[in-house]
């Protein structure tokens, strides 16, 4: 699975891996906290609707999301589609 992976993961490059390998994260920049949290409530409303819920991290002007899948304990194809999903949003 890593060779697909990693062959997933360029069709998503601002994404990178984990130290480990199980997990892909990006940090979202905003201008303010406000636009950092409408991100937010933006990618919850597409997690539900796709079921696929990643960890979100919220701070000013920034938002860290990290995707896997806890039941194949590590990444998916799915992890590389709902991070193609998030990049789609249309920032502020």
């Amino acid at each position: 699975m890593r060779a697909d992976a990693e062959r997933l993961q360029k069709e998503v490059p601002e994404w990178t891996f984990a130290a480990n390998g199980k997990s892909i994260h990006r940090d979202f920049k905003f201008q303010d906290f406000k636009e950092a949290f409408a991100f937010v409530c933006e990618i919850a409303d597409i997690a539900e609707f796709e079921g696929h819920h990643p960890d979100i991290a919220l701070s000013w002007g920034k938002v860290g999301i990290t995707l896997a899948t806890h039941a194949v304990g590590g990444l998916s194809e799915n992890d590389f589609i709902m991070a193609a999903k998030l990049d789609s949003v249309e920032l502020p």
